[in-house]
């Protein structure tokens, strides 16, 4: 039998999990990558909601979307599970003692640029623009730690990060830079340097406490949404990774995407990558419902 820290984490898609081996593994970051409209949102759902079946409590929201709320989050939560997205300010002062308040809610959705209304990358900004999207990235910092870290700290072992929108180059994005340094310096770091940037000259003071609540980064899974230009299934596959694109990184890829039956379009998905166990090689048809992804 597994131990608990090596147990899979069910996608939340029946029948995926076996496909699998079992799940995904905690610990490791999984890339969903597809076009607008495919199914990424849904999917990250039910990764999320699948925690409260398996470890007692749900998964958190990060949305780095800067085009405003086009992924409908809360009303695709809502009609799913019935579940009511508690969205936080990224503006809001942080009380140092909530961290530690069993009482205190640290939400389960953050919308980091807050509906600026416009892509940010190299190519859409101009040099002044991008370089004050640079100083607004510094700032919001905190606030992503906080609410990773309020999560973690409670119970929470999944975490979705979605909005990532298509670029030639990662390096144009400040949506890839800043999942960077999340995955990197936070969902991946030791919980007590995690509190250090978080707490900062205040760190001492609340020392014991941060010590008592220490929680295992390897149990956490995180799953990446990526808006991808390619709409086929094959379009995705063919693409070829440049160095240090992020799912170069990550321990299990799935792409989702439109193969041509006949005269129609169907959705399928690939796992092209999946570190940790054998996986079907195979086109797997899906269909979307009021439950999210389900497997034909």
């Amino acid at each position: 039998m597994m131990s608990k820290l090596t147990e899979r984490l069910s996608t939340g898609i029946e029948g995926l999990d076996a496909l699998l081996g079992g799940g995904l593994l905690p610990g490791t970051l999984t890339a969903v990558v597809g076009s607008t409209g495919i199914g990424k949102t849904q999917f990250g759902l039910q990764f999320a909601q699948a925690g409260v079946r398996q470890e007692g409590m749900g998964g958190i929201l990060f949305d780095m979307c800067a085009r405003g709320d086009s992924q409908n989050h809360a009303d695709y939560a809502r009609r799913m599970f019935g579940w009511k997205l508690r969205s936080v300010d990224p503006e809001r002062h942080l009380d140092l003692a909530q961290f530690f308040d069993a009482a205190a809610s640290h939400g389960d959705y953050l919308h980091v640029f807050d509906q600026h209304g416009r892509r940010v990358t190299r190519a859409d900004l101009d040099f002044e623009a991008w370089y004050q999207w640079q100083a607004e990235l510094g700032r919001r910092l905190n606030a992503s730690i906080a609410f990773f870290y309020g999560n973690f700290v409670r119970g929470v072992r999944r975490a979705v990060v979605d909005g990532i929108e298509p670029v030639d180059r990662p390096s144009d994005s400040i949506q890839f830079e800043l999942f960077e340094y999340i995955y990197h310096q936070i969902l991946r770091k030791d919980p007590q340097w995690v509190a250090r940037d978080l707490f900062r000259e205040h760190y001492r003071e609340n020392a014991a406490a941060i010590a008592q609540h220490v929680y295992d980064p390897a149990r956490i899974g995180c799953m990446l949404l990526v808006t991808s230009p390619e709409a086929t299934l094959d379009g995705l596959i063919e693409r070829p990774l440049d160095e240090g694109d992020v799912l170069s990184n990550a321990n299990t890829v799935i792409h989702l995407g439109k193969i041509r039956e006949g005269t129609r379009f169907r959705r399928a998905m690939y796992i092209s990558k999946h570190r940790g166990s054998p996986c079907t090689d195979e086109i797997v048809r899906y269909h979307i419902d009021d439950r999210g992804l389900q497997l034909d």
